[in-house]
Parts: structure tokens; sequence; C-alpha cells
């Protein structure tokens, strides 16, 4: 049976290809409410050398709070993954993303990037043709 059926491509799949950590979590003070670092993942299908980039900020609960208080009260904290700095471990923060990568599944590669998209943000997110 074909993989393509009326000009679209059916069961495209992603992978989490590898992460970048800035700055690296190990150099962060110990006060929770300083934990936060940037994560970005890399992402393509299977078996290519294409990737794409989807970007979120881990943090903990402490810093969350921080932060919206110096806001006003008021903080989107969309493309955020809260973590306990106690049982923080980056092995599992990794696991946990490539499930979420894996989980998706879409018809087209755009389809897919939404839907990633919800995690981390998407390189291609307000791009417009």
């Amino acid at each position: 049976m074909s993989d393509v059926s009326y000009g679209r491509i059916r069961g495209v799949r992603a992978v989490l290809k590898r992460l970048e950590l800035d700055p690296d979590p190990s150099t962060l003070p110990g006060d929770p409410s300083a934990f936060a670092f940037l994560v970005r993942m890399i992402v393509g299908q299977p078996d290519t050398p294409a990737e794409e980039y989807f970007d979120l900020t881990v943090c903990s609960p402490e810093w969350l709070a921080k932060t919206c208080r110096e806001l006003g009260g008021i903080y989107n904290p969309r493309h955020h993954l809260v973590v306990s700095v106690e049982d923080f471990d980056v092995r599992a923060v990794r696991a946990w993303l490539a499930a979420r990568v894996r989980e998706v599944e879409g018809d087209t590669w755009a389809e897919i990037g939404e839907r990633v998209g919800r995690v981390g943000y998407w390189e291609f997110e307000d791009y417009r043709a």
C-alpha cells in the first residue's frame, strides 16, 4: 500500500533528536526561586537529517510564582515545564519530552509541528506563507 494518498503523507512521525540546555542546569543556584533554564528540542522525522526547533522553559513552581509576582500577578506560562528542584533529573526531563514527541502523529509535517508546538514554541509557529 502506498504511503501517499490524495497528495497527503499518511502516518508522519516525529522523534526528539537532541536537546540543548541553556544554561546547563548543574550551574544553577540551589535557590528554587531561581531555578529556570531554556530547552531547545531538536525534532525531526526518523531517518532524515531534517530537523526543527521547539523551545520551552523548564522551571520550578517557586520560579513561576516569583515571576508571576514580579509581573504584577498575571503570567502566561505557555511553553513551560514545571519541575520539582528536589527531584530534578535532566534524564527524566529528556525522557518525558521524548515521549510527548513520540505520541504525536499527523498527515503532514505542518500538523506535527502544530502538535509538538503545544509543548515548545515552534520556530515556524507564527510563520505565514
